[in-house]
Formats: structure tokens, sequence, C-alpha cells
């Protein structure tokens, strides 16, 4: 068991409801039902207290077809000077440990590439990929990776982050934009999930946790969204 997290002091707002719950964690794979905890909507959430990941029940997962047009909802383009500003809040931070002798990955770039386009104006290589909207086989390996309001839609989560450390060569950087929770009680009356795409939601303690099972290691974070990870040589 992951012993990194004490802040569930009883597990405050949940219902206390298990028997419908999962039976196993997508991201720690822990077997055993998860805790039904409050949302900010009818959707049923569940809280893993290994690795502290709150994921929605498969049963409200959006239909494939469904899910992509909700994502061409968003008007993200590098047209879009909000949104381009929203991306250097992890491209600033992650600069100074890029060169233009490397070549990277945006991960989840959506249906209007900006990050790729952005890194190209400093001098640096990135390639894009989108299993709905740039689905070409991704080139590894990679010298870092770019994941930006990805990990939130990953339903398999463990799968997903697994074949992301799989595409970086040994060293690689990973940096990944994902606003993580905080405690239940912010939980129950959070905006981030009332994107219905939005299923799996990351406590501090859940990076920590990913640190650990997929041989990270942390260079810089922020309060509450970016992490900029190295893989292990």
């Amino acid at each position: 068991m992951f012993n990194g997290y004490n802040g569930f002091n009883g597990l405050n707002g949940c219902n206390g409801l298990k028997e419908s719950a999962p039976s196993a964690c997508p991201l720690c794979l822990t077997s055993g039902p998860l805790i039904a905890v409050s949302g900010v909507d009818e959707r049923r959430y569940y809280l893993c207290d290994t690795c502290a990941l709150i994921c929605v029940d498969p049963a409200h997962h959006l239909a494939p077809d469904a899910e992509k047009a909700h994502y061409t909802t968003h008007e993200n383009s590098i047209e879009n000077a909000g949104y381009v500003h929203f991306l250097d809040r992890v491209i600033q931070p992650t600069l100074p440990y890029l060169n233009t002798t490397m070549r990277g990955l945006d991960y989840g770039c959506g249906p209007g590439p900006t990050l790729s386009r952005l890194l190209r104006r400093q001098g640096i290589a990135c390639e894009d990929y989108d299993p709905l909207f740039v689905p070409r086989a991704p080139r590894p390996p990679y010298d870092f990776i770019f994941s930006t309001e990805c990990f939130e839609h990953f339903r398999l989560p463990h799968q997903e982050i697994r074949r992301i450390c799989a595409l970086l060569r040994p060293g690689g950087l990973l940096a990944v934009m994902t606003e993580r929770w905080t405690t239940l009680e912010h939980f129950a009356q959070w905006y981030y999930p009332r994107d219905p795409t939005h299923v799996a939601f990351y406590h501090a303690d859940t990076m920590r946790y990913v640190c650990t099972r997929f041989g990270l290691t942390v260079l810089w974070q922020d309060a509450d969204r970016v992490v900029i990870f190295r893989r292990g040589d």
C-alpha cells in the first residue's frame, strides 16, 4: 500500500457506499472495492486509498463519438491568446530543460495542435499525437513528452502512463498538466469534473505514486497543475 497520503481524515465527504464500486483502481490496480465520494454532478466517483486517484464509474464514460464531439467544442488554437497563455504555464518551466537537439511529442494534442507549434518557434522539434484527431503512431524514443490537460481523460491511466513512459528515452522528460484535487470537500464542489470527458482526478500524492510506480522523479512542480518528471536511466 502507498503510505504517502494521510489526508483522508476518515474519508469525510464520502457516502460510504462500496457495493457498486469498481473492483480495482485503474491506476494502481489495487483490487477490492473503491470508496464512493461526493462529486459536483450526478456521476458516481470512487476514491482509491492506495494511490489517491478519484475515478468516474465506467458507466458514466461517454461513447467515443460523443467524447470526440465534445472536444471539438473547445476553442484551442494558436490564434487563441488565452489558450497560448494557458499552455505557457507548462511550456515556460520546461524550456530550461530543453534544447534544439531534442525531439519531442505532444501526447494528446487535441483537434487543434498548438503546443508543438509554439515549441517549433523556439527551434525545438515536437510531433503531435492524439488517438482521436492525430492517430498516426508515435516514433520513439523521444527526449521529451508533453501531456497537457490529457491525464484527466485517461480511462485506464495505468495503461496510458506506462505507454507514455515507454515512448521516452532513459533520462527523458515528461511534462504533465492536469489540475489536482486537494480535499474531499474541495472535490465535492470542484469545477473540474463538470467536463463530462474528465474521468480521472489526481492528488499530489497520486503524482508521488506515479513516480514510484513508473520510475520517475519530479524536477519541478507548481501548486496545482503542472509537474515535470524525468524518467530514470
